[in-house]
């Protein structure tokens, strides 16, 4: 049996900065965003380094919540492009031929079918690497963006995610895999009778008809979801086949994913086809000392108002409203919505019930990048190492605060020592997303015991 070896995805967004709003400002940042070798050139790097997979994170609105407001967002910075991922995806699999192509799109606002057939498309145009990130939307300014008057409340929210995922991967099975035919001397294009039709009733969405995109090389795409409350994580342990987490410390993260992997058997699954990586932001070098010292210009960088205006963003709440040093009210942390973990994290570190606005971004470290995995080659992967083989994580999700070298140095100096240890790949074993899993090729209704579910 071939020894366990991690699993890596390069933590992307189609905006002018990473998920640190501040990344832009970095003496070696690139600044052409709208292009698209920006991100084809992330795509080789991240090729190179043999990544599972470059997948993007995604809103459907800037962060305008801080004082009502999208002045500030455009003046800072602050996340405030944000570029189809989709079509962006496109543009990095024309110059890579094995990365997987990972992005987000909400249950909440788009169509089941519109979804299925984007990525599935994606699947057939990229030789089986398409993966979809299911998320359901979580703050205001994505629901007015929308035409909606406010966000749905959040269970419900997953309730209807569960009934938009199984149409689509209805959807995904409509074709079997030798229904198409296209045979010219014959005249016949496909069997008619191996294509189905979707006859769906739910309470949230219906769906009657028949799909119009054939079965991919890997079967379907991959599902990936991050949900981090507990009807975030059963759905999770329901539908996903990648999980990403941002676990804290090692072992709260031993605790967490023993508990995800025993309700994803709850769920009738095999714990391991479904994937766990944690967020996290590796500053590295060719010595500790040159890591130290980028870590330190990277610190400087983050302002505090990207911090206000992200967790204005995040929790629904305007953050402006309130002066730095005045206290939330019970009521006010009672009716924050949108990330609950983020509030609750600031009460845990701060150990105030009430935290101040100057709290929360203290305690929340909203817009910096965390300062724990700075180092040389070995420092990086020692921590990695420890964090994989310790039971709390199948793999790491990187994020970079420079763009591109934040992946670069990785790249060059933390995944050959990887290699070195035979904890990560020196190269492909196949062409397929699944196939960089180590997940099985997906057959038509495989996913059925995860539906029956309660």
């Amino acid at each position: 049996m071939a020894p366990r070896q991690m699993h890596l995805v390069g933590f992307l967004q189609a905006q002018n900065c990473t998920i640190f709003a501040s990344s832009w400002r970095h003496p070696d940042s690139r600044t052409d965003f709208l292009t698209a070798d920006y991100f084809q050139e992330i795509a080789r790097i991240l090729e190179r380094g043999k990544f599972d997979l470059g997948f993007f994170d995604d809103r459907l609105s800037m962060p305008d919540r801080y004082g009502a407001d999208h002045v500030h967002t455009i003046e800072h910075g602050i996340r405030c492009v944000k570029l189809d991922p989709v079509v962006t995806l496109t543009m990095m699999g024309a110059v890579t031929k094995h990365l997987g192509l990972g992005s987000t799109a909400s249950t909440t606002y788009y169509e089941p079918f519109h979804v299925a057939r984007v990525f599935q498309t994606l699947d057939l145009m990229s030789n089986g690497r398409a993966a979809w990130n299911v998320v359901t939307s979580l703050n205001d300014g994505e629901a007015a963006n929308m035409g909606h008057a406010e966000t749905m409340a959040h269970d419900a929210r997953y309730d209807r995610a569960d009934e938009f995922v199984e149409v689509v991967l209805s959807h995904w099975d409509a074709w079997e895999d030798d229904a198409l035919i296209v045979d010219k001397a014959s005249g016949r294009f496909g069997d008619g009778h191996k294509v189905h039709r979707l006859n769906f009733q739910g309470n949230y969405l219906q769906s009657h008809g028949t799909f119009t995109v054939p079965r991919s090389p890997q079967g379907r795409p991959v599902l990936i979801q991050a949900g981090s409350s507990g009807r975030g994580k059963a759905f999770s342990a329901r539908w996903a086949e990648l999980v990403f987490v941002a676990y804290h410390d090692l072992a709260g993260g031993q605790r967490e994913y023993r508990a995800f992997k025993s309700a994803v058997a709850a769920a009738g699954r095999n714990p391991d086809h479904v994937k766990v990586a944690t967020l996290c932001n590796p500053i590295c070098a060719a010595t500790r000392a040159e890591a130290e010292d980028k870590a330190a210009l990277i610190e400087k960088l983050p302002l505090e108002i990207d911090a206000l205006s992200l967790l204005s963003e995040a929790l629904n709440f305007d953050f402006a409203s309130k002066g730095m040093d005045e206290a939330f009210s019970d009521e006010e942390m009672a009716g924050i919505q949108g990330m609950h973990a983020i509030r609750d994290r600031v009460v845990e570190r701060t150990g105030k019930k009430n935290p101040t606005v100057r709290d929360f971004i203290t305690g929340s470290g909203r817009g910096r990048p965390r300062m724990d995995m700075v180092g040389g080659p070995k420092e990086v992967a020692d921590k990695m190492e420890e964090w994989f083989t310790g039971g709390a994580c199948d793999g790491f999700v990187i994020s970079a605060a420079v763009i591109p070298g934040g992946y670069t140095d990785f790249v060059e100096h933390v995944v050959p020592e990887l290699q070195r240890r035979g904890l990560f790949r020196k190269d492909y074993t196949g062409p397929t997303l699944r196939d960089h899993l180590g997940l099985p090729r997906s057959t038509r209704g495989d996913w059925q015991a995860a539906a029956a579910a309660e």
